[in-house]
């Protein structure tokens, strides 16, 4: 038996393939419209049109580091009340096997398809990490991540906004006051969960520390409420949420708020998701090393 194929990576692709791609992910094209443009440009048409459809899609198997059933943690889903919002919320729970008193929570926070499998190992990598992470679902009032990304797409769609967004600042305080908890509170989001980081960031004041990966800024003219340190990363060839940076950025300075910013050069959006390939394992190293590097630093104390 051979080796397999090496996964295809960013560069393998067009990049007016990876700009219909990113319309694609976020609800600008349909499944039809991605296909139809996207056989203009690559080889083969609409049967290659196809064939790279594919091959950009997650695939959970080969990105998952920490089986669910890994004996080193203790994972379960529990429901919520959000009065404010859809009314009640379910959020997937991990934590140590094995923990040595209190610890910080992590709020994690998915992008615009629901608590899908690579969020929740996410939340598992975090608790080897010696967290609490609590990972909502958005989509649960919807029923829930429907184990297709498509559908997701199609279901996050239906989403009232102004009760989701009420529902992660209702999930951000059942997080900080989980049994096990030590009253201390992190979120890290990526892409629509990196906008609710920045979000809550202007709502919740016991908020220690955020960092929204590839998130579109909070509302300006909130910003002088933000109290949590927070640390923003960006993709390089993001422009849909880079265009929106400088003017976020001049607001936080404007408001003495801590913050940094990074951004990795040669990068697209979505490149610390490591089901897919835009995922960049060298920039992603270092980011979720920067991060674990904050909330270390902030919530321990």
């Amino acid at each position: 038996m051979g080796n397999p194929s090496p996964r295809p990576t960013a560069a393998d692709f067009d990049p007016e393939v990876l700009r219909l791609f990113d319309q694609y992910v976020h609800g600008q094209l349909d499944r039809r419209g991605f296909l139809d443009r996207a056989a203009r440009v690559v080889v083969g048409g609409s049967v290659g049109a196809v064939a790279v459809l594919a091959a950009l899609s997650p695939d959970f198997a080969h990105g998952q580091q920490v089986a669910p059933f890994d004996a080193r943690i203790k994972a379960e889903f529990t429901e919520f009340a959000s009065p404010a919002g859809y009314g009640k919320l379910r959020a997937y729970i991990t934590r140590p096997a094995q923990a040595a008193g209190p610890l910080p929570v992590v709020l994690v926070v998915h992008e615009n398809r629901g608590l899908n499998p690579h969020i929740e190992d996410i939340a598992r990598r975090l608790a080897l990490d010696n967290f609490i992470a609590v990972a909502p679902d958005a989509l649960f009032p919807l029923g829930g991540y429907p184990g297709d990304e498509d559908k997701a797409r199609a279901l996050f769609a239906q989403l009232d906004q102004s009760k989701s967004r009420e529902d992660f600042v209702a999930a951000a305080g059942h997080a900080r006051a989980i049994a096990g908890s030590n009253g201390r509170l992190g979120a890290v989001g990526f892409c629509y969960g990196g906008s609710i980081v920045n979000l809550l960031a202007t709502r919740v004041p016991e908020l220690i520390a955020g960092v929204p990966f590839y998130g579109s800024a909070a509302p300006l003219d909130q910003v002088g409420r933000i109290r949590a340190e927070l640390l923003h990363v960006f993709a390089d060839n993001d422009e849909r949420i880079n265009a929106g940076w400088p003017p976020y950025e001049a607001a936080l300075k404007a408001a003495g708020a801590r913050f940094e910013a990074l951004r990795y050069p040669g990068t697209q959006h979505g490149f610390n998701n490591d089901t897919t390939p835009r995922f960049d394992a060298a920039a992603a190293k270092q980011a979720w090393e920067r991060t674990l590097a904050l909330f270390n630093r902030t919530l321990r104390g």
